[in-house]
């Protein structure tokens, strides 16, 4: 069966049921979902197959992963891309763009930093100085990618602190997504790295040479601090807090609000992992339980 059902020939956008017209693609996944849809005047509903069984609409066409199926659809019926450069952004004039760019009122592209093809840049978005990002990046309005790290040496005797320099690379490897208000800070000397297919939430921070695998999925008000090194398919939920030199393994998922300490190693592919210090589930919730015990 095919992933993406060919359509009919009057399908040009997608819609939810509410707004649905007769050119509106739409999927369902339940039963009461399949239901809301074929109240709909949408023109086609791809569904599960075990749901289109069940169905003798013409309209509804069955597929493995509905959800995936219309999201990947919808890219194509989007309207084609248009290269544009709003007259209020600021664009160094060794920067690098690629073909199709596009970039909003009040951005900014450093010196030499580049911007691989395709790449979006939303209202107020900064690529500082050297910055590179790669193909069919996605940068919210307001991020800021290669700001200074935080990064300071402490004199002993006098208590002042000097900024340890922090003067190296981001790299944005291709289709990263990064949320609104994100802050993502250059190397020091080395690099920071975020991994192919990463999608990074709005006000999430990575600080200092963190190094991030392929497809990392980092929710809102995430903080990973310097040196950490997060590895591919790992999930980090909303408000997760990672201190410096952390190593989060392929897989890992960290729940909502877990803290990780210094140094530490969380690993498990597949598993999820809860409080602070972040312990597997199970875990957790037998101390979360012995501690509502003592009244």
């Amino acid at each position: 069966m095919a992933l993406k059902p060919e359509l009919p020939s009057q399908i040009t956008h997608v819609a939810d049921a509410r707004q649905a017209t007769p050119a509106s693609l739409l999927f369902a996944e339940t039963e009461a979902s399949l239901a809301s849809a074929l109240s709909s005047r949408a023109g086609a509903i791809l569904t599960t197959p075990e749901l289109a069984s069940g169905c003798s609409d013409p309209r509804v066409l069955p597929t493995g992963n509905p959800r995936l199926a219309f999201a990947q659809l919808a890219l194509e019926l989007a309207p084609p891309r248009v290269a544009s450069i709003h007259p209020t952004a600021v664009v160094e004039p060794d920067a690098v763009l690629g073909q199709g760019v596009q970039i909003g009122a009040g951005a900014y592209v450093g010196s030499q930093a580049v911007l691989g093809d395709a790449v979006t840049l939303g209202p107020g978005a900064r690529v500082l100085d050297g910055v590179q990002v790669g193909n069919g990046c996605v940068v919210q309005a307001g991020a800021v990618l290669g700001s200074t790290g935080f990064g300071f040496v402490r004199d002993p005797e006098s208590g002042a602190y000097t900024l340890f320099p922090q003067q190296g690379a981001l790299v944005l490897e291709d289709r990263v997504e990064v949320g609104a208000n994100t802050t993502i800070d250059r190397g020091a000397l080395g690099e920071t790295r975020i991994g192919a297919g990463t999608k990074i939430d709005n006000l999430v921070h990575v600080g200092h040479n963190v190094r991030i695998g392929r497809n990392v999925v980092i929710a809102a008000q995430v903080g990973i601090s310097g040196s950490c090194v997060i590895e591919d398919g790992a999930v980090l939920a909303g408000q997760v807090g990672i201190s410096d030199h952390c190593h989060i393994g392929p897989g890992v998922i960290l729940g909502g609000q877990a803290g990780v300490f210094r140094g530490a190693s969380v690993d498990g592919p597949g598993q999820l992992f809860a409080g602070t210090p972040a312990e597997p589930i199970k875990n957790f919730l037998k101390s979360l339980a012995k501690l509502r015990r003592l009244k």
